[in-house]
Formats: C-alpha cells, sequence, structure tokens
C-alpha cells in the first residue's frame, strides 16, 4: 500500500511543477468543463490574492473496508500528512487543500496556516458546499457528482477568500453554487420525508390487515 501511495505522491509533485494547474489528481473523476473552471479560478486567486487553493481527488485509496473505523481513519490521516508535506515542500505561499477519497466517503480541508482556518470554516463548506452533492450513491453520475461538489466547495473557498480583502473575483460562479446545495438538500429530506410516509403507511396497512383477518 506504502508503494500505491508513494506512486500518488510523485504524481502530485508533478502536478504542482506546472504553477497553472491547482488540481494535483482527480482520479478519472473530473469533466472537463469543471477541471478548466477550477483551474482558472485558482490561477485569479493565487494572482491576486497570493495564495493557493488545490484539489485532490482519490477515487479508491485501497483500504480494507473490513477494517474498523478507526484504523482506517489513521490510515486517511497518514495520506493526508504525505499530501500536505509534499504540498508544503512545492510551494512557499499558503495554501488550502480541498480533499476526497471517495470510495471512503471522506472530504477534509487542509491549511497551511490557522489564519486560512479562521478565513474559511470547514464545516461551513463540506456541509453545505461539498457533501450534499456527493450524498447520492448512484455510481452512473459518480463523475458528474464529484465535479459538481469539486467546483461548488472550490469556488466558495476562493470567494470567501477574495471577501476577506475586498477583492472580486471575475471567474466567481457567485451564489449559483449556495443554490444547487439547497436545491439538493431539500430534495434529499423530502425523499427523507417521503420514504417515512411511506413506511408509515406500510406498517398501518399491515396492523390494520392483521386485525380483520
Amino acid at each position: 500500500m506504502r508503494n500505491i501511495f508513494l506512486g500518488m505522491m510523485i504524481f502530485v509533485s508533478l502536478a504542482m511543477a506546472n504553477e497553472k494547474i491547482y488540481i494535483v489528481n482527480h482520479s478519472g473523476l473530473m469533466d472537463q468543463r469543471a477541471y478548466e473552471k477550477i483551474n482558472a479560478i485558482g490561477r485569479e486567486v493565487e494572482s491576486k490574492l497570493d495564495i493557493k487553493i488545490y484539489l485532490d481527488i482519490k477515487g479508491n485509496v485501497k483500504i480494507d473496508k473490513t477494517l474498523p473505523r478507526e484504523q482506517r481513519f489513521k490510515i486517511i490521516k497518514n495520506i493526508e500528512k504525505d499530501l500536505f508535506d509534499i504540498v508544503s515542500k512545492n510551494t512557499k505561499k499558503e495554501f488550502i487543500v480541498l480533499t476526497m477519497i471517495i470510495d471512503q466517503h471522506y472530504t477534509n480541508l487542509l491549511y497551511s496556516n490557522d489564519n486560512l482556518k479562521k478565513i474559511i470554516q470547514k464545516n461551513e463548506i463540506l456541509n453545505d458546499y461539498v457533501i450534499p452533492l456527493l450524498a447520492s450513491q448512484d455510481k452512473n453520475i459518480l463523475k458528474s457528482k464529484v465535479s459538481a461538489a469539486s467546483l461548488n466547495g472550490y469556488a466558495q473557498i476562493a470567494d470567501l477568500l477574495a471577501d476577506e480583502k475586498d477583492i472580486e473575483l471575475e471567474s466567481s460562479i457567485g451564489s449559483s453554487g449556495k443554490v444547487v446545495s439547497e436545491i439538493w438538500k431539500v430534495f434529499m429530506y423530502t425523499m427523507f420525508f417521503i420514504g417515512i410516509i411511506a413506511y408509515t403507511y406500510v406498517i398501518m396497512r399491515e396492523k390494520k390487515a392483521k386485525k380483520n383477518g
């Protein structure tokens, strides 16, 4: 497994050598339009704010899913530490990394310093802009989900950093990211309540049948 991660880190180093690329890894799960938009946002943020925002998407890190949750989490944290170390070595600028490990249903933010951590609230980014778009388990649209979630979270990070310095980004997607997240939340909540109603109806019908029988 260590050899796999070493290969990943070499790939990250090569990707980061290109100053105009901010998606260090996407595991083939990135739509071309989202890929280009994210890199456009990244270039403008670096140019105007002197901060780098990176995106790292891993589709499958080969962690045994039968392992206890605590053990799997420890492995994930080691993967993140390797990623953080190599990003730190490849840039002298402040940075944030939006990470995703799709097969482990895991996403996180890595910060180069505490100041960025105060500006960009991890729970707000992940819970409002990223996770809602990754919630569905339909594998037929996995690439679309990952692309949308990545762009949504990445763009919001950029907007918050720009707002902090009262700078307007031409590449910003504006409020559309929040709207998409809210629509998805409403959809998920609606499906949840429909499920409860359907379940209650079935139980009541079964009880009525037993009573009449």
